[in-house]
């Protein structure tokens, strides 16, 4: 619900999708992607508040890098730092703010490649930027990496090795993925996707850590390396992206087997009910027939065990009153009648005079 109510957000609040729904309807707007996309630095508190909220409860927010940033860099109205490779940087920046770098490669440490990766501890969201460097020593936006969660920190990193590598973009259609989780696992490795720049040159290459958390600012660690020492990692990383690649063609194929098996289990499944259903009412339908080989009919046979019940009750009330009277005979006695229950009554009550003044 959450990502439908993002969703229409995301339309309502985009003047070229709002015209696309009016005219086209949902399908038209559903084509360019549900993710909402959001500059955090151009949002009042109350609707950075709601982002939050969203956000917290699993609803996947993309955001962008704020424009007056970006604008700031292209006119190099923007402060850099040189940085020495293999040396960590440890900072904390501001929410929608950034902090650039620059470091110089010669021409063998860019034929090794390099590597820049930057961290967070407190698994804060941040956004690795890449920069190409303009005529006029302004700074272009050329890469971005978001901030995955890897373990139990926050990360974000570039190769650039010298062959492909490739990234992995989660998937643009949150809503159908929430709605569809089968189709969404077929689709997991849609976003791996090679990288656009695999190799650089030698000379001044600058990055930049954004902070893109909605309140708090950001702690990170940033370090800039040359591949020169890590011919083992290089490979390994070829070899495994290599078969995540061949994992992403099989995928496909095994989708099709998939379904067509799914397919037949639920079909399966309706017929194990029905034929249940079918038993069910088969040996229902001969216990009633079994119940028909009889001479008695339905209501003698209800009322004749009626009248067995009664005389069984009459027969041991006539037992119980035959009992006592054979007992009566036995004592000689007869019922008594009421003057002779007078006459004891008076039997027991004689009056006997005791003198009082004589010891008994």
């Amino acid at each position: 619900m959450f990502n439908e109510i993002t969703f229409s957000y995301n339309i309502l609040s985009d003047p070229d999708k709002r015209h696309q729904y009016d005219t086209a309807g949902f399908e038209a707007v559903d084509k360019e992607g549900q993710d909402l996309e959001l500059d955090l630095s151009s949002l009042g508190a109350m609707n950075t508040m709601f982002a939050a909220i969203f956000s917290k409860l699993g609803v996947p927010i993309k955001t962008t890098v704020s424009a007056i940033l970006l604008e700031e860099a292209l006119h190099g109205a923007v402060t850099v730092e040189p940085i020495a490779l293999g040396q960590p940087v440890v900072r904390k920046v501001e929410k929608q703010c950034a902090h650039f770098y620059s470091v110089k490669i010669t021409e063998q440490e860019a034929q090794a490649g390099l590597v820049c990766r930057v961290q967070s501890s407190d698994k804060s969201k941040f956004k690795l930027l890449y920069f190409d460097l303009e005529e006029n020593g302004g700074l272009n936006l050329a890469l971005q990496e978001d901030s995955a969660k890897t373990g139990k920190v926050t990360s974000a990193g570039m190769y650039f090795l010298g062959f492909p590598v490739y990234r992995l973009d989660r998937p643009s259609n949150s809503v159908a993925s929430a709605k569809d989780p089968d189709s969404a696992f077929f689709k997991k490795l849609d976003g791996f996707q090679p990288c656009e720049i695999n190799e650089i040159k030698a000379g001044v290459h600058t990055f930049a850590v954004y902070g893109d958390n909605f309140f708090k600012s950001v702690s990170y660690t940033m370090e800039v390396i040359c591949t020169a020492a890590f011919a083992e990692q290089k490979e390994s990383l070829r070899e495994v992206e290599g078969q995540i690649l061949s994992k992403r063609f099989e995928l496909s194929k095994f989708e099709s087997e998939y379904k067509e098996v799914l397919a037949q289990f639920t079909e399966m499944t309706s017929r194990y009910a029905q034929e249940m259903q079918e038993i069910d009412d088969l040996l229902k339908q001969r216990n009633e027939i079994h119940a028909l080989y009889t001479t008695i009919p339905p209501t003698k046979r209800s009322s004749s065990s009626g009248h067995r019940i009664k005389r069984r009750g009459v027969s041991k009330q006539s037992k119980e009153d035959g009992g006592v009277s054979q007992q009566s005979k036995e004592d000689g006695h007869q019922k008594p009648s009421s003057g002779d229950r007078v006459k004891k009554k008076k039997w027991f009550n004689i009056h006997v005079k005791v003198d009082k003044r004589k010891p008994c």
